[in-house]
């Protein structure tokens, strides 16, 4: 994979296809690979560029803090050094949406529509936020190991883990080898994001908002809620998944991001 300068940072970057961009952003502790299927399906009709962020898969870790806001600026560097001129359409899922949300916020200029996957609006709560900070000093002393063994449960639906045990295992290694520092920062960065929930009624691009049926971190209901709250989006909920519903039911996923980017390119 290429390398980009991206202001601060090198990222790693797959970009496939020609089109209208599509631009995906993956979710934390993962690299750009979990969308491998949207990746070879997508760039047959668009654009597709799938970095990884900064600390990720093949990305440069700087250590500190990653907030999302310095993801978002990433991404902007990134599609300047990649000539991109035309807005994307950003699909960000979990952490990717977060990114998405500071995205839009400061380059909205850039963006023709959103697709948030599993996401949530709502800042950590003071106790979540310490989870986090805790969990980033384990990963930096003790590794990934931890963090693959108390997310894995989370991330998947129950019959996601007995079914598709290599798929399973597959994002486990990816877990195992990611970056303790890139890790780390993350986790710090999370815990410091700001709400969404306030500027939610001012986003007026074409939304998809798109949750599985079984997940435990950004439920149903509350991806609802995020729905409800952007003038015009549009709620699809993936059966059969959990919190990785691209890996878990990619079919479902796959005909729900291709019919709205087909209305998005059209106009409709």
């Amino acid at each position: 994979m290429p390398k980009v300068r991206a202001g601060q940072v090198e990222l790693e970057v797959v970009r496939r296809g020609v089109g209208m961009p599509v631009l995906l952003v993956h979710g934390f502790p993962l690299d750009h690979s979990m969308w491998h299927t949207q990746i070879e399906l997508l760039s047959s009709r668009w654009q597709v560029i799938a970095p990884d962020l900064r600390g990720f898969g093949g990305s440069q870790a700087l250590g500190g803090t990653a907030t999302m806001e310095q993801m978002a600026d990433d991404l902007d560097a990134m599609l300047d050094e990649l000539e991109v001129d035309e807005p994307v359409v950003l699909c960000g899922l979990s952490m990717g949406g977060y990114v998405g949300f500071q995205f839009w916020r400061k380059h909205r200029a850039r963006l023709r529509a959103l697709v948030l996957c599993d996401t949530r609006a709502i800042a950590d709560t003071p106790e979540g936020a310490a989870g986090r900070l805790k969990l980033a000093e384990t990963v930096l002393h003790d590794g990934t190991g931890s963090l693959a063994d108390a997310m894995l449960p989370k991330l998947f639906a129950p019959a996601t883990i007995e079914r598709e045990k290599e798929m399973v295992q597959s994002q486990r290694r990816k877990i195992l080898g990611a970056s303790r520092e890139g890790v780390a920062a993350a986790l710090r960065g999370m815990a410091a994001r700001p709400s969404a929930v306030d500027y939610l009624p001012q986003i007026s691009l074409p939304t998809l908002v798109v949750v599985g049926s079984e997940d435990a971190i950004s439920t149903p209901g509350e991806m609802r809620g995020i729905a409800a709250a952007i003038p015009g989006s549009e709620f699809v909920v993936i059966p059969h998944s959990g919190h990785m519903t691209p890996l878990e039911n990619p079919a479902a996923f796959d005909t729900a991001i291709q019919r709205f980017l087909a209305r998005v390119e059209s106009g409709s």
